[in-house]
């Protein structure tokens, strides 16, 4: 079947990094349309140039309102617009749009995001983020429930969060073979764009976390992945939370879980299982180092490491591709 075709709107860390994942796939994704609040300018030299993910190996320019991506014989030139809003977004003449990666972290409930299909009339939108409303949208987190989605109701997904992409693997690997009666787990997460790189009172912004530096502070916070957990497995509603702590590091994350598990184990057993899930039913999601503690027989420590930005946004493509497979 044809490429799908992609309007990316949110050109910042996690859309420009799923550009970068989905542009390598043609036969899959086709980008007729960029859109962010951003400079083109801007958006373009940080899609060649990443501090924290390398250099990208294609060429990238800006003609005009377009942004120029050359790769050898393959040259994309893509329209760019800058607007705040859904509705004031206009494509080219004759352009449609099958699917919106909405990266902007500002469209997340139905009401907000209903603009991409009355005004774009797009097919279907993929979010980046937990879409917060009622009823629940489909949270995916590819591995482990990604057979909930009926592309005859589901015109609106999301890859749930980094943390949620993390914990759910290995959740879905303890639950199903040992059985979770309660767990709690803390996330350390690098810094984000809601720190401040020196002590300061930002403006309107109360929070303590928001007044210190990011880049020397351990900064208390809360996530709502644990409790996101019961989206992907209903039963463990209630049994499951955690907190996060900021750290001064520019990538990379890691999970403390700590689970009681329902029946008695021990560190060589979990390390099969996870290892075994590694190797076959959760290959290329989920990764294994012999790092696991059990104490007391029931209960389980995990380090989960996971890459927040990358990584994310490699899954939140291969969740985009699913959908594609479908439509």
């Amino acid at each position: 079947m044809p490429a799908v075709k992609v309007l990316l709107n949110g050109c910042g860390r996690i859309g420009r990094l799923a550009f970068r994942v989905a542009w390598a796939q043609p036969d899959v994704f086709q980008f007729v349309h960029l859109n962010d609040i951003t400079a083109i300018e801007s958006v373009a030299y940080l899609l060649k140039y990443d501090s924290v993910h390398g250099t990208w190996g294609p060429d990238v320019s800006v003609d005009g309102n377009h942004i120029v991506i050359k790769d050898g014989d393959r040259v994309d030139r893509i329209p760019y617009t800058n607007n705040k809003t859904i509705e004031a977004i206009q494509l080219a003449e004759g352009t449609t749009v099958d699917m919106v990666y909405e990266c902007t972290g500002v469209f997340l409930t139905r009401a907000k995001i209903a603009p991409y299909f009355d005004a774009l009339h797009a097919k279907k939108v993929v979010v980046s983020a937990p879409v917060k409303d009622t009823p629940a949208v489909l949270n995916v987190v590819i591995g482990c429930n990604e057979d909930k989605y009926d592309p005859a109701v589901d015109h609106i997904v999301t890859a749930a969060s980094c943390t949620t992409n993390c914990l759910a693997p290995v959740v879905k690997v303890i639950h199903e073979k040992l059985g979770i009666t309660r767990g709690c787990i803390t996330t350390i997460h690098n810094l984000t764009n809601t720190q401040r790189s020196r002590r300061e009172i930002p403006g309107g912004h109360a929070s303590r976390v928001g007044l210190r530096s990011g880049l020397v502070n351990l900064a208390p916070t809360s996530t709502g992945s644990a409790t996101a957990i019961a989206l992907i497995f209903p039963e463990l509603k209630g049994k499951l939370n955690g907190l996060a702590v900021r750290v001064p590091l520019t990538n990379a994350s890691i999970t403390d879980c700590v689970f009681d598990v329902a029946r008695p184990t021990s560190e060589e057993e979990v390390n099969k299982l996870l290892k075994e899930a590694s190797e076959t039913y959760l290959q290329g999601i989920l990764g294994f180092d012999e790092v696991p503690k059990v104490i007391d027989g029931t209960m389980v420590k995990i380090y989960a490491w996971y890459d927040n930005e990358y990584g994310y946004s490699c899954r939140m493509v291969d969740l985009a591709k699913y959908v594609a497979a479908r439509m």
